[in-house]
């Protein structure tokens, strides 16, 4: 047998699982092959989208099923021992591992962090790979695990019967997590984004803790009543009757795990303070969700009741912890032991993308002076000074501002989807109701039909809080957009959430992510993979805050005539047919939550309401936001030029990846995930140009040729006549299919069941006119070498 005529997988089954086995490693317990670490960064196009390479590892070694200990990366036999290891390296990051290895079947080399002997990495005969005993033993030495400790990290997290295990991420906030129990460490914090399975994460540390009998009764708060309820419903429902909520202000000390509401066990006054009922050191582990709503302030209520429990470890869990002069979490609890941001989220396919869409208003840019002895519509005179973008909705209404913003919100819904769930975020209750009537106005016909269509869902208002679920609820179409102040910028998980608009001035960033994870769920089966943010407020402009680390896929500025929908995302009935159609976990819902407001919306302050001034959009740029989560300042143009250099050092070297490549769309997708935006690229130099014109003409100043100009020179060289009458018919198809819609659509097997070639016969009528399959794949080949040619 010729061993480098053998495949990557076959050198794992020949050759790395037999050496697994000779070392005393058990398959099936210890061993997971091909394990995918992430589901793929969502790549939007336009309207549609597709999904970015995952990572996969070749082998995760496990001591016990809950502590990877090793990864293994393998390459065929025609590359070296070592060449998979920076990918090993990475991926041993990613899953916190100290042992990785890279091989090709001949030896392994072994990358080990926790040599102390200055050999980092060395090679190994494939007989002489580690034992489980072996590695364990170096794994505890390196981690400091012994004794008690030892017997705590090696407790099982809790399998459910459906078999959902930890997603990567989230089995190594677990661990961490339990070391640092483990270790006698009694502050912890845990940040994660929104989205990312936080109280599954706090169940199954739990879980282990209290398994191992080192933590016997645990306090789980929350800050909002239905967090509470489908946390003992769903993640902590495997504590059966272990598990109490505490409520109607009622003790019960018979139980070992306990859910409350914060503001159910304290109070203002002493006789509320209902945790003092127990004794300080009942509780051995006290658990804080969204710790940064109030735990971090030293004169806040979850702060009293962390300081009576103070002998109990405290772990803290936050998607955007709280740094500010009279907050910190990282003061309470101590730099994190784990972080998993919204940016990771979002490269691991995790998290769903988002577009923003800006507009800058006159009024809101220059400011607006009335004009000497002004009334406004109540007969008030207004203050001669000028008002601003800070004034507006607040001390000043313009009410032809608010209509402006219902009339572009409602077309942007017009060219996309009426029925997108959409959440407006606005100044207060009174700025909501009056584009709750904005809204109405602008959608009469869906609005009419169900008064349901449009609802303000705000603190004060009953209706509006009742309809909350069923915003929430993916099964429920109504309400579609929900008009708000502060009650839903956080806890409010609305799965199928498409189009967040942001009509409230924003300062906070920790308020900022808050409101951005509204819409970072995916929901595949409803078709949701990104959201779109409107802004009217220059929120947005919190992106270029180094605290943030979610970068939009796209920032958009409209012209005062243009349709708030980028370009880009119009498309024809087919192209929208040919999108991909959308998965999460249960929705996390909001509760009542009191409206907060600022000093100045008190009884007392002046509000002028002013409806005969008219504002306008005025005409802006489009912008965007590479991979790297910066800006790009520079020309799109420059961009692609730099970029593509960067991955090219010539033309011919582009030149022969092109021709290389097997299908055109792989190039297409690998420049796509290295940075390089196609489809915006195409919108400024010109949508009838080929992705490989785009490149040599952008990057390598090359002459550009239209696809139907491409097109044309091969009819022109009579490159048919090899070909029988009707093959011939079908190429020309395939020239005309190209020409329209570009390489991608005639290198799918699927472009022979549509129109026209499903006049000329089935798939496999028209394959056999070519001799077969493959004849057909090559004829497809030539096809696009004589396309290409003159390049």
């Amino acid at each position: 047998m010729n061993k480098k005529a053998l495949s990557e997988r076959d050198i794992c089954t020949k050759y790395v699982t037999p050496a697994l086995q000779q070392a005393g490693w058990n398959i099936h317990s210890q061993v997971r092959e091909e394990v995918t670490l992430t589901q793929g960064r969502i790549m939007v196009r336009g309207r549609t989208c597709r999904r970015g390479r995952q990572k996969r590892a070749d082998y995760i070694l496990y001591y016990k099923l809950n502590i990877p200990i090793a990864l293994i990366e393998v390459k065929d036999n025609t590359h070296s021992v070592g060449a998979g290891m920076q990918q090993a390296l990475e991926y041993g990051q990613m899953i916190d591992v100290p042992f990785v290895y890279s091989t090709n079947g001949d030896r392994f080399l072994e990358h080990d962090v926790t040599a102390d002997s200055g050999v980092v990495e060395k090679e190994l005969e494939l007989h002489l790979f580690p034992s489980p005993k072996e590695l364990w033993e170096r794994y505890c030495s390196f981690k400091g695990l012994s004794g008690s400790t030892r017997n705590i990290m090696e407790q099982d997290y809790y399998i459910d019967a459906g078999g959902k295990k930890p997603r990567y991420y989230q089995l190594q906030a677990i661990n961490r997590t339990v070391e640092a129990v483990a270790h006698g460490r009694n502050r912890i914090l845990l940040v994660m984004a929104t989205g990312t399975g936080k109280t599954y994460t706090a169940f199954q540390i739990i879980w282990r803790l209290w398994k191992a009998g080192v933590k016997k009764r645990i306090l789980f708060l929350a800050d909002r009543n239905i967090l509470v309820d489908q946390t003992r419903t769903n993640d902590f429902k495997p504590f059966g009757q272990a598990m109490t909520k505490i409520q109607n202000r009622q003790v019960d000390t018979s139980y070992e795990i306990y859910l409350a509401l914060y503001q159910a066990v304290s109070g203002m006054e002493e006789a509320m303070n209902i945790y003092k009922q127990f004794s300080p050191d009942f509780f051995d582990l006290v658990v804080v969700d969204e710790c940064h709503r109030g735990s971090a302030a030293e004169d806040a209520a979850w702060r009293e009741i962390l300081d009576y429990y103070s002998s109990a470890v405290q772990i803290g869990m936050t998607a955007t912890p709280r740094e500010t002069k009279y907050v910190s979490n990282v003061h309470y609890f101590g730099e994190p032991v784990f972080t998993y941001s919204l940016k990771q989220g979002i490269e691991d396919g995790f998290l769903a993308p988002y577009k923003v869409v800006r507009f800058d208003f006159d009024k809101d840019l220059m400011g607006w002076r009335p004009e000497k002895n002004k009334k406004d519509k109540l007969g008030q005179e207004i203050e001669d000074r000028i008002f601003n973008q800070k004034d507006f909705d607040r001390a000043m209404v313009l009410e032809q501002r608010t209509e402006l913003v219902a009339r572009k919100v409602s077309e942007f819904l017009k060219n996309t989807d009426r029925y997108d769930k959409t959440i407006v975020f606005c100044e207060d209750v009174e700025h909501a109701e009056r584009m709750r009537r904005a809204m109405v106005n602008q959608n009469p016909d869906l609005a009419g039909n169900n008064p349901r269509y449009v609802m303000r869902i705000t603190g004060d208002n009953p209706q509006g809080k009742a309809e909350l679920d069923n915003f929430i609820d993916p099964e429920s179409v109504y309400p579609v957009v929900a008009v708000t102040s502060r009650l839903m910028s956080t806890g409010v998980d609305a799965q199928t959430c498409k189009l967040i608009v942001l009509d409230r001035i924003i300062n906070s960033m920790t308020e900022f992510k808050q409101i951005i994870g509204r819409g970072t769920r995916i929901r595949e089966d409803y078709g949701k993979y990104y959201f779109t943010i409107m802004d009217f407020k220059k929120a947005t402009e919190l992106f270029a805050d180094p605290d943030f680390d979610g970068e939009p896929v796209q920032i958009y500025f409209p012209d005062a005539d243009d349709s708030p929908v980028p370009d880009n995302d119009l498309e024809s009935e087919e192209e929208q047919q040919d999108a991909p159609a959308g998965d999460l976990e249960n929705p996390v819902h909001g509760e009542d939550y009191p409206e907060n407001t600022y000093p100045e919306q008190s009884a007392e302050r002046i509000r002028y309401m002013v409806d005969d001034v008219p504002v306008y959009v005025l005409a802006e740029r489009v912008q965007y936001y590479g991979r790297d989560g910066k800006l790009i300042t520079e020309s799109l143009k420059d961009y692609t030029r730099r970029k593509a250099r960067q991955e090219f050092e010539s033309l011919d070297e582009f030149l022969e990846k092109w021709s290389m490549a097997d299908r055109k769309k792989a190039v297409m997708e690998e420049l796509e995930e290295r940075g390089l935006l196609l489809e915006a690229l195409a919108e400024e130099v010109g949508r009838d140009l080929d992705p490989f014109d785009l490149v040599c003409h952008v990057a390598f100043d090359r002459p550009a040729l239209t696809r139907r100009e491409r097109a044309e020179n091969v009819r022109k060289k009579n490159y048919f006549a090899r070909y029988g009458e009707k093959a011939r018919t079908v190429l020309d198809a395939l020239l005309d299919k190209y020409a329209d819609e570009g390489i991608v659509s005639i290198e799918d097997p699927q472009v022979l069941r549509v129109k026209p070639f499903d006049r000329l016969g089935t798939p496999m009528e028209i394959i056999d006119l070519f001799g077969g399959r493959e004849a057909y794949l090559q004829a497809l080949r030539d096809l696009e070498q004589e396309l290409y040619e003159t390049a």
